[in-house]
C-alpha cells in the first residue's frame, strides 16, 4: 500500500483508533489535574481575548525564574485547558510559573485564526503576566500534539513586529507534534479543520523558517504512529538552527504513545522535564 493513500494517513493520523486505551489515559490527566488544583494557587479563567473559548488559567511559582505556556492539543477542535493543570506541578515546584491556555476551536474558527489566538495569549501573558504573579521576562512556549504545532508556529513568529520585547521567548517545547499539515487534507474529520493543500502548507512549520532565537526541543512517544516519529524528524531536519545544544536527536520516549506521553510533563522525575531544564539553563 502507498504511503500517501487516503487509508494509511486515516490509520496514521486518526489517534483515538490508533490508540484505544485512550480513555485510561484521558481518566489519568483528570486525576492528576484535580490533584494539582488542590496544590496548588491557581487563578482560573482569566480571559486574554474576546473569543469565547480566549481564557488561561495561572500557577504562580514562588521566586519565579521564568513563565511557562502551555497549549493543549485535540487537533485543534477538542479538548481544554482545564484537562491539562497537571503540567503545572513539577514546573511551579522548580520556579517556573504556569499558565495553561484555550484557544477557540474548529470549525468555529480557523486553524489560522488558533494561531494568532495563541499569539494573543502570549503577548498577554509577556504584558500581564507580572499582575498575577507569573511574570514572562523569559518565556518558554510549549504544547502537546495540536499545541506542538501552535508551539512552533509562535517560534516562527516576527515579534518584534508585535511590539515583543527581543528575547522574550528563550526555548519551546513540542510534544508529539505536527508539522507538515499537508496530510490532514485527506483524514475524515477534515470537514472541522477545512484545509485545503494551499492552507495546510501556509500553517506547516517545516515551510517557515524559525524566528526566535531559541532552542526547540522536539519530543514524542517512542510508540507513536509511524508518520507522528516521521513529523518530529521533519522539522529536526528543517530547523537546525533550532536544536538544542547537545542534542543529535529528538527525544522519543521508550514505552509511550501519543497519550500516554502527555503524563511525563506531569512527572518531575521525567526525563521531558529534566531535559527542559538543561535547556532553558534554569
Amino acid at each position: 500500500m502507498a504511503t500517501d493513500s487516503a487509508e494509511f494517513i486515516e490509520r496514521e493520523y486518526n489517534l483515538r483508533a490508533a490508540f484505544p486505551d485512550h480513555p485510561q489515559w484521558f481518566a489519568r490527566w483528570a486525576a492528576d489535574r484535580a490533584a494539582a488544583r488542590a496544590r496548588l494557587s491557581g487563578i482560573l479563567d482569566v480571559r486574554y481575548g474576546e473569543g469565547p473559548k480566549q481564557t488561561l488559567d495561572l500557577f504562580p511559582a514562588a521566586n519565579p525564574r521564568a513563565a511557562l505556556m502551555f497549549i493543549h492539543g485535540g487537533y485543534w477542535r477538542a479538548l481544554d485547558k482545564k484537562e491539562h493543570s497537571f503540567v503545572a506541578g513539577p514546573l511551579v515546584e522548580r520556579g517556573v510559573g504556569v499558565a495553561v491556555i484555550n484557544y477557540d476551536l474548529c470549525p468555529e474558527v480557523s486553524i489560522a485564526r488558533i494561531v494568532e489566538q495563541c499569539r494573543n495569549a502570549a503577548l498577554w501573558l509577556m504584558r500581564e503576566g507580572p499582575r498575577y504573579d507569573v511574570p514572562a521576562e523569559r518565556l518558554l512556549i510549549a504544547g502537546h500534539s495540536a499545541g506542538g504545532h501552535l508551539t512552533a508556529m509562535l517560534l516562527a513568529t516576527d515579534w518584534a513586529a508585535r511590539g515583543a520585547i527581543a528575547g522574550s521567548i528563550v526555548a519551546g517545547l513540542a510534544l508529539s507534534g505536527v508539522f507538515d499539515l499537508e496530510p490532514l487534507v485527506q483524514v475524515s474529520f477534515n470537514s472541522d479543520l477545512r484545509l485545503d493543500v494551499g492552507q495546510a502548507r501556509a500553517l506547516s512549520p517545516i515551510r517557515l523558517t524559525p524566528k526566535v532565537r531559541a532552542p526547540l526541543l522536539l519530543a514524542a512517544g517512542a510508540k507513536e504512529t509511524s508518520e507522528f516519529i516521521r513529523q518530529s524528524w521533519l522539522l529536526w531536519e528543517r530547523w537546525p538552527e533550532s536544536r538544542p545544544s547537545g542534542h543529535d536527536r529528538p527525544l522519543f520516549i521508550p514505552h509511550r504513545h501519543h497519550f500516554s506521553v502527555m503524563s511525563e510533563l506531569g512527572d518531575a522525575r521525567s526525563v521531558i522535564i529534566d531535559q527542559l531544564f538543561k535547556v532553558v539553563g534554569c
